[in-house]
């Protein structure tokens, strides 16, 4: 029995039952919680730092850094246990997984992820890359989130991969030592002999079925094509594996397996080797691709790499398939396009062509001889080169470096994508960069030194405004992403972010390590950025020396494109693996099915899970549980609220002794803000209220859930408080308000809960009243949902300062509304309340009746 599974034989829901702990001891463990979280966070933005090149590190580093993550997370794990016992123990099992697989690539033994053995293009997501391969995964970003053209198809896993090597007893020849250009001839000798398992063979048989329609009432036929680890990455291992193009259904076995074995050659066995890539790091995907009937085909680079200085794209192209281009067998047609629109033709070398290579209709290739008026004729129009120079560009924005992309333009005149990989151009480049000083000095300086630097890098683009995630999910690729607050739930726009500005927001917060994870220029906290940018303005986010310019500094460009070849490194790609059993986050929305323990698939999605639990947990406790071996003490108001307060450590004055407490005697931060926003002059109605006898039979007869049925709500008024925290459970009249907050000097642990429910009048006026609220509170910043009277308020990681306006709003907001329902008697009483509640908060103060 493993530790793991004696800690759940513990912790199972059979042999605990909830503890009577006092409210002040799970406080104290919701505070300790905190720290590891924030903890957790600042090593996995330090980690996620050294993949920027701006660090040395070697891989007792990664080690240690490792461990100390581990042992955070599951003392995190174990604090939401005290807090809520037995009722996440699937955590552990999240935990268990994730950690095994680190260990694993610690060990020198890469993990090929669990997944199915073969997936259609379509469903392949962001985060498949060690499924797909480096070469499918690039393509797969292409249509699935760029939404560019590129062939239907169905990748063979690196799982698949796996699952054949043990069915085939191969991965023990590999393994030993040392693994010669011989040892390869053996194992392709082995590849080929081997046999397809049957779960594969299965999957095989249906995905083909599913495409064929595809096809349409011709043979299917297929570009077969490697995708191994790494490959048309740092690394593009070009021309080191084979691919077969025009190849019918029942050639397919043979050819995935004359796929896997080129792995072994002995060009490709060289080539890790001059790179310092193990054995153990090899994972063959395979692409399926539809054969495209090409009219034209091509290869086109972003950037010049011979002359890079001229600013102008490549495209080379011939008739028919690319395959005698790209294997350098014939040279094609040479445009020189300038990289600015509308994209001047600044060369055009026409070659004479020939022949070509064609799909013949029941599979393989042919050379055909080219019509003799197409001979010297351009391969593509003018119309043509502009489509696809577009589509490049679109391309180099989304990756962020210099591309070499195969293309191929079908019968029907539209621009295939085939192909997409870096091109290498650190030297080249480095000659451009001389003189940023001098140069960025022509620019318009619209923020210098606001704010602080998330993610190191420069990003130029148009600017957009993300308000909500409709926003996101239209989010144009190369733009610039500006946005109120650093919410996870910007992720769905990340990877197409040129680069990120927020108003707010921690360096170390979700959103921050997701833009880490794709290395997007990220400047958070700048202060006033949705105010001060325009829609559609073209800014450059240089976040290396945290500048943002006006208009697109074409030299800050060129100075992503001058890295260092670093990610060669054993160590880079090692914390590379390891960071993605770390640091993305796939919990992005609470209210979804996958937010549990099972959704969990790194030590992120763990502690984001955790925080989320655990505030809730804390909030949901019980009056009685609350209040357990606590002393309570009234507090004094000028209004009839009612208060009872409970400290559980610093939120009241040491002279604060005997049964009651003056205002000036509360030092707790939530609690003394929002009591400001309470008695403010105007807000607090003293007036009595008719109510019709139809509101008050409503009130009478309606019941509330269970959720509300608890002693904290049965005319009790009660604020637990420390220095930092408040939870406030109000019942004023036939409504009823619960306000949870936490307030410090670490951004990353503030957030403030809003609950209201309830009224006494019928319910078309409640939900009117609901609607009011939700639209102050939105106007305010507050993230809300609103079920019928039910309006749920939240905020969170804003600095000291503007969380304690928050808080005031929300005691504006209580006082405000606490009888707002009776007035509520048709849609313009809910603009009228707006413009009241708006001149109250401004300061000019109209009486209330």
């Amino acid at each position: 029995m493993t530790v793991f599974d004696k800690l759940k034989k513990i912790f199972s829901p059979g042999k605990r039952h909830r503890r009577q702990v006092p409210f002040v001891v799970l406080f104290k463990t919701f505070q300790g919680l905190l720290e590891k979280n924030n903890k957790i966070l600042d090593a996995i933005a330090a980690m996620g730092d050294k993949l920027g090149g701006d660090y040395v590190f070697d891989k007792n580093y990664i080690v240690s850094s490792c461990q100390e993550m581990r042992d955070l997370v599951y003392k995190l794990i174990y604090d939401l246990d005290t807090i809520a016992p037995s009722k996440y123990l699937g955590l552990y099992d999240a935990f268990q997984r994730i950690n095994h697989e680190i260990e694993e690539e610690l060990a020198g033994r890469p993990v090929i992820a669990q997944a199915d053995c073969v997936i259609p293009f379509e469903t392949i997501s962001r985060d498949s890359g060690d499924v797909v391969g480096g070469k499918i995964a690039n393509l797969a970003e292409v249509h699935n989130i760029l939404g560019l053209p590129a062939p239907e198809g169905f990748v063979i896993t690196t799982t698949a991969f796996k699952a054949f090597m043990e069915y085939n007893k191969i991965w023990d020849r590999i393994r030993e030592q040392p693994f010669t250009v011989k040892a390869g001839q053996e194992v392709r000798a082995l590849v080929e002999q081997g046999s397809l398992p049957p779960d594969l063979k299965r999957a095989l048989q249906k995905t083909i079925e599913q495409l064929q329609p595809a096809a349409g009432d011709k043979k299917l036929l297929l570009a077969i094509r490697s995708s191994a680890w790494g490959e048309d990455g740092i690394h593009t291992f070009a021309g080191q594996f084979k691919s077969f193009l025009n190849q019918p259904v029942e050639k397919l076995v043979q050819a995935y397996k004359e796929v896997i074995g080129s792995a072994y050659s002995p060009s490709a066995i060289e080539y890790r080797r001059s790179k310092g890539i193990s054995e153990d790091e090899v994972a063959m995907a395979v692409g399926c691709q539809l054969t495209i009937d090409a009219k034209v085909s091509g290869v086109l680079y972003t950037l010049d790499p011979t002359t890079p200085e001229r600013d102008v794209m490549v495209i080379n192209a011939v008739w028919g398939l690319g395959m005698p281009l790209v294997s350098g067998q014939v040279p094609g047609d040479r445009y020189l396009l300038n990289r600015t629109p509308p994209h001047e033709v600044e060369g055009l070398n026409v070659r004479h062509k020939v022949s070509m290579l064609a799909p013949k209709e029941g599979g393989g290739t042919e050379e055909l001889s080219v019509p003799e008026e197409l001979q010297m004729k351009p391969c593509l129009e003018r119309e043509e080169m502009l489509r696809l120079a577009e589509l490049a560009l679109v391309i180099e924005r989304y990756f962020k470096k210099p591309q070499d992309i195969e293309w191929a333009l079908d019968k029907k005149n539209q621009f295939i994508i085939l192909q997409t990989r870096p091109l290498n151009l650190q030297t080249q480049m480095a000659n451009l960069v001389c003189n940023l000083t001098e140069t960025v000095q022509e620019y318009p300086v619209i923020f210098r030194g606001q704010g602080n630097i998330a993610q190191r890098g420069v990003g130029a683009g148009q600017v957009v405004i993300v308000k909500d995630d409709e926003d996101m999910e239209d989010f144009p690729a190369g733009a610039i992403l500006v946005g109120k607050y650093t919410s996870p739930r910007l992720a769905k726009a990340v990877p197409k972010a040129s680069g990120i500005l927020t108003d707010v927001g921690s360096p170390t917060g979700h959103m921050a390590t997701i833009a880490r994870e794709f290395r997007v220029p990220t400047i958070v906290n700048v202060g006033e950025a949705t105010k001060i940018l325009r829609p559609g303005q073209e800014i450059t986010v240089d976040a290396e020396e945290n500048v943002v310019y006006d208009g697109r500094v074409k030299e800050l460009c060129y100075y992503e494109f001058t890295e260092e070849p670093f990610e060669e490194s054993y160590e880079y790609r090692l914390i590379s693996r390891v960071l993605k059993k770390i640091a993305p986050l796939n919990l992005l929305n609470p209210h979804d099915k996958n937010f549990a323990p099972e959704g969990c698939r790194t030590f992120h999605d763990i502690t984001r899970f955790v925080h989320e639990k655990a505030v809730e947990e804390l909030l949901d406790l019980e009056f009685h549980e609350r209040s357990m071996g606590a002393p309570a003490k009234k507090l004094k108001l000028s209004i009839p609220l009612g208060l009872v307060v409970i400290d559980m450590g610093g939120g009241l004055e040491e002279s604060a002794e005997g049964p009651e407490v003056e205002p000036d005697q509360v030092i707790s931060l939530p609690l003394k803000a929002t009591l400001d926003g309470m008695i403010s002059p105007g807000m607090w109605s003293t007036e009595p209220v008719s109510v019709d006898l139809g509101s008050f039979m409503s009130s009478l007869t309606r019941t509330f859930s269970s959720s509300l049925a608890t002693p904290k709500y049965l005319g009790q008024n009660l604020a637990m408080i420390s220095k930092e925290y408040m939870n406030l459970s109000l019942r004023l009249g036939y409504h009823f308000n619960i306000i949870d907050a936490y307030i410090s000097d670490k951004v990353n642990d503030n957030y403030a809960y809003f609950r209201f429910l309830g009224g006494v009048t019928d319910l078309q006026r409640r939900s009117r009243r609901a609607r009011l609220l939700a639209e102050l509170l939105e106007a305010h910043d507050f993230r809300v949902d609103v079920r019928g009277d039910l309006v749920v308020g939240r905020i969170k990681k804003l600095d000291t300062a503007r969380m304690l306006l928050k808080m005031k709003t929300l005691g504006h907001l209580v006082a405000f509304t606490r009888q707002l329902d009776v007035t509520m008697t048709s849609d313009a009483e809910v603009e009228n309340s707006k413009e009241t509640f708006d001149r109250l908060t401004a300061g000019a103060i109209p009486e209330r009746n």
